[in-house]
C-alpha cells in the first residue's frame, strides 16, 4: 500500500473543482435563459450558440490532452497547460456576459458564440490535464477514491456557491445586461483562485512522480484516444455511461431556470432549487465513500443513479401540483447526484492505470470532450423543445405567458428526459467490468 497523499496535493487537486464546476455549471444554469429573455435570441438560435462552442471542444479535447502527455513526460508534470488555462478563462467567460446593449438579438447570439468558443478553449487546457493527474498523483486504488471524494466535496461547495450565488448575485445588481456582467466579473474571480491553487498545490507533488511517455504528436495522441477507446472496454463504458449522465444533469439544470419562472412563478425559486439538488453532496459524501468501500465504486453508481431516475421521475408531478414537495424530490436527487459525480471520476484513473499512464492525457481529453458536451447539450435539448413548442422569446424584465404546449415541454425537461437519460446508462453499466488493480486493505477517511 503505497503511503497517502499529503493534505496540501489532496486539497489542492481539489481547488480546482472551483474552476471547472464553476464554468461547466453557469453558463448551462443561465446561459439559455439569458440569451432568450435578456438578449431576444430565438430558442432555436439560441441553440446553436451553446452547442457549438461544445463540437469545438469535442475537436480540441483530445489534442490538448496529447500536449498534456507530452508535457508529462519531457516536463515532469501537467501544469503548464493547466496555467495557461487558468489565466485566460476569466476573459471568454466574462465577455460571454458583456454583450454591448443595442446589439440585435443575431448580432448578440454572435457575441455571445465567439466569448464562449474562446472560453472552451481556455477550459479544455485547465480540464483535460486536471482530469488525468489523479493517475500521476498517486496509483493506489483506495487513495484515488479519498482525492476524488475531496475534490467532489470541493466540488458541490463550488457548484452551490456558483450556481445560487450567480443568479442571486444577478437579481441583486438588478438583472439585465448590468446584472449578468456583475455576476460574470464576481465569479471569475472565484474561478481563477481556484484554478491557480491547483497549479501551485500539485506542481511540487507531480515534480516527483515523472510520468511516462514519449513525445507524440497532437495528432498521434488525438489517435490514441479513439484507440483506447476501442481498445478498452472499461473505458469504453464508462466515458459512454458518464456522458449520458452529463446530458441527464445538463438538461435539468438548463431547465431549472424556466421551471422557476414559469412552473412555480418565482424567478428567485432557481437558488432554492439549485441549493436542494448541489447542498446534499455536502453532507453525504464521506457517507458516499464508506458505501463504495463496501460495495465497490459500480455497484455504488448503479444505486445512486437508480435513485436519481426515481427522483426525478417523480417531477413530473409538477404538472398538475407544483407546490414545496418538489424540492424535497430535488434534494433526494442530490443525494443522488452526488454518488454519480464521485464515483465515474474515482473509477477513471483506475482504468487509465489499466490502459497505460502514457495515454492519460489522451483518455482524459476524450472524456472531457464527452463530459463538456453531454453538459452542453442539456441546454441544446430543452431550447429546442422550446422552439418546437412554441415558446415565446423576451427582453429583460418580461416574463410572458407561454403556451400550455411550451410549460409542459419545461417540466418534462426537468424531470422524464434526465430519468430516461440516467436509466439508459445504467443498461450501459452492466457491461462495465472493473480493471484488475490492486486495491488497499481498507479505504482510508477524509484527511
Amino acid at each position: 500500500m503505497q503511503r497517502p497523499l499529503p493534505r496540501p496535493a489532496v486539497l489542492g487537486y481539489a481547488a480546482g473543482s472551483v474552476g471547472t464546476g464553476g464554468f461547466s455549471t453557469l453558463p448551462g444554469l443561465v446561459l439559455a435563459y439569458y440569451l432568450t429573455d435578456t438578449l431576444a435570441v430565438p430558442a432555436l438560435l439560441a441553440s446553436v450558440v451553446v452547442v457549438v462552442p461544445k463540437v469545438w471542444d469535442v475537436l480540441i479535447d483530445p489534442l490538448v490532452g496529447a500536449h498534456s502527455d507530452r508535457d508529462a513526460a519531457t516536463r515532469a508534470g501537467r501544469t503548464r497547460l493547466m496555467l495557461l488555462g487558468a489565466l485566460t478563462l476569466p476573459l471568454g467567460f466574462v465577455g460571454m456576459f458583456a454583450v454591448p446593449t443595442g446589439l440585435g438579438p443575431v448580432a448578440a447570439g454572435a457575441w455571445v458564440l465567439g466569448c464562449f468558443v474562446l472560453a472552451t478553449t481556455s477550459f479544455s487546457c485547465f480540464q483535460v490535464p486536471y482530469i488525468a493527474l489523479p493517475a500521476d498523483l498517486t496509483g493506489d486504488y483506495a487513495e484515488r477514491t479519498r482525492v476524488m471524494a475531496w475534490r467532489i466535496a470541493v466540488l458541490a461547495l463550488a457548484i452551490l456557491l456558483v450556481g445560487a450565488g450567480g443568479p442571486a448575485l444577478r437579481d441583486a445588481a438588478g438583472g439585465g445586461h448590468r446584472g449578468y456582467l456583475v455576476m460574470a466579473l464576481g465569479i471569475a474571480v472565484l474561478l481563477l483562485a481556484g484554478m491557480l491553487a491547483t497549479v501551485a498545490g500539485t506542481r511540487r507533488h507531480l515534480s516527483s512522480t515523472r510520468a511516462a511517455g514519449s513525445s507524440t504528436s497532437a495528432l498521434a495522441g488525438y489517435r490514441a484516444g479513439l484507440a483506447a477507446w476501442r481498445e478498452e472496454r472499461a473505458y469504453r463504458t464508462l466515458l459512454s455511461v458518464f456522458v449520458l449522465q452529463a446530458l441527464a444533469s445538463g438538461v435539468m439544470l438548463a431547465a431549472a431556470q424556466y421551471v422557476a419562472a414559469y412552473t412555480l412563478g418565482d424567478q428567485a425559486a432557481l437558488t432554492f432549487l439549485f441549493a436542494a439538488l448541489v447542498a446534499p453532496a455536502l453532507l453525504v459524501m464521506p457517507l458516499w465513500t464508506r458505501y463504495a468501500a463496501r460495495r465497490g465504486k459500480a455497484g455504488s453508481l448503479r444505486v445512486a443513479s437508480l435513485a436519481f431516475a426515481a427522483a426525478t421521475l417523480a417531477l413530473v408531478g409538477m404538472l398538475w401540483a407544483p407546490g414545496w414537495w418538489v424540492y424535497l424530490a430535488v434534494g433526494v436527487a442530490g443525494v443522488a447526484y452526488a454518488g454519480m459525480q464521485l464515483f465515474p471520476l474515482a473509477m477513471l484513473p483506475d482504468v487509465i492505470s489499466a490502459a497505460g499512464r502514457e495515454r492519460g492525457g489522451a483518455m482524459s481529453g476524450l472524456w472531457t470532450a464527452g463530459e463538456t458536451t453531454g453538459l452542453a447539450l442539456g441546454p441544446v435539448v430543452v431550447l429546442v423543445l422550446l422552439g418546437l413548442t412554441g415558446f415565446r422569446s423576451s427582453t429583460a424584465g418580461e416574463v410572458l405567458a407561454q403556451p400550455t404546449a411550451a410549460s409542459t415541454a419545461i417540466v418534462l425537461a426537468f424531470s422524464i428526459v434526465p430519468a430516461a437519460l440516467v436509466t439508459s446508462s445504467l443498461l450501459l453499466l452492466r457491461r462495465y467490468d472493473e480493471p484488475a488493480l490492486t486495491t488497499a486493505p481498507a479505504t482510508r477517511g477524509l484527511p
